[in-house]
């Protein structure tokens, strides 16, 4: 038996805070009819067991594996396309976002004047805009805009991950030391050449490492808009899981992973040289 000096002092407030948790998660588990139940019934064990069984081995002729390669090649255009054009709206309204550059805050100890301000918040509001809405919703609309293919989800991706880089790189800019770049700006030099040889270079190593990762859930999410007819692995894995070819499923689902593992490889690569 445990004295009761001996008894963790915050038992309760676990057992309590644990038993809130529940109570807060079980309307939730109501209102998404979860029901895990559903893929032990005899029927559904059988069909997914006869989809699944067709996935090995995976499909490998010659005539696929081109298809494949194409496939690949199409989704990491689509990702590198659609960040570079995430990039040019990202890099600049994440430096009008960020309170790195204010010159008052430089020279006032972080109190930004009123037209600093003026700026910065209706460029947050149209980063929080463009982050808000789901990519796979823009590819929706720009697949009615432009047709099926690529450009959709190329223009959805930009427009998404521009929100998404701009608000990091912001608060990536404003969390690094401050004290070079506000020491630039009060010998007068410019905002410019303050951010290069102030903050740039301390803040390299995250928004090189953060741009890697937001490339690599680009190349996820460029396979997710294919199945609405944005081109890509997406589009040919919905083609084929409609005419239940596992095997080609199988195949491109390793050339997926084979895409995540090449993008962590170089995302670990890029932080070692910049450590």
């Amino acid at each position: 038996m445990l004295s009761a000096d001996a008894r963790d002092p915050a038992a309760l407030p676990r057992l309590l805070l644990t038993l809130l948790c529940l109570a807060l998660l079980w309307p939730g588990l109501q209102l998404s009819e979860l029901n895990p139940g559903v893929l032990l019934q005899a029927d559904n064990r059988q069909q997914m067991a006869g989809f699944v069984s067709g996935f090995w081995p995976p499909a490998h002729d010659h005539d696929f594996l081109g298809l494949l390669w194409q496939a690949t090649l199409q989704t990491l255009a689509v990702a590198t396309a659609g960040m570079a054009l995430a990039l040019l709206l990202a890099v600049p309204a994440s430096l009008l976002a960020s309170r790195a550059l204010s010159l008052r805050a430089a020279s006032r100890g972080g109190r930004p004047g009123f037209w600093s301000r003026a700026v910065r918040l209706p460029v947050r509001g149209l980063l929080v805009f463009l982050r808000s809405v789901p990519e796979i919703v823009w590819a929706l609309l720009f697949v009615r805009a432009v047709g099926l293919g690529p450009t959709a989800g190329v223009l959805a991706i930009a427009i998404t991950y521009s929100g998404m880089l701009g608000k990091v790189y912001a608060e990536i800019f404003e969390s690094v030391d401050q004290r070079p770049a506000h020491a630039l700006l009060q010998a007068g030099s410019g905002r410019l050449a303050a951010f290069c040889y102030g903050i740039l270079p301390n803040a390299a190593a995250e928004v090189v490492s953060y741009t890697v990762y937001r490339w690599e859930c680009a190349v996820r999410a460029s396979v997710v808009m294919g199945f609405v007819g944005a081109g890509g692995l997406g589009q040919q894995i919905d083609l084929s899981m409609r005419m239940f070819a596992g095997d080609q499923v199988a195949s491109m689902l390793l050339a997926f992973l084979l895409l995540v593992v090449l993008a962590d490889l170089l995302s670990r690569f890029l932080r070692g040289r910049l450590a």
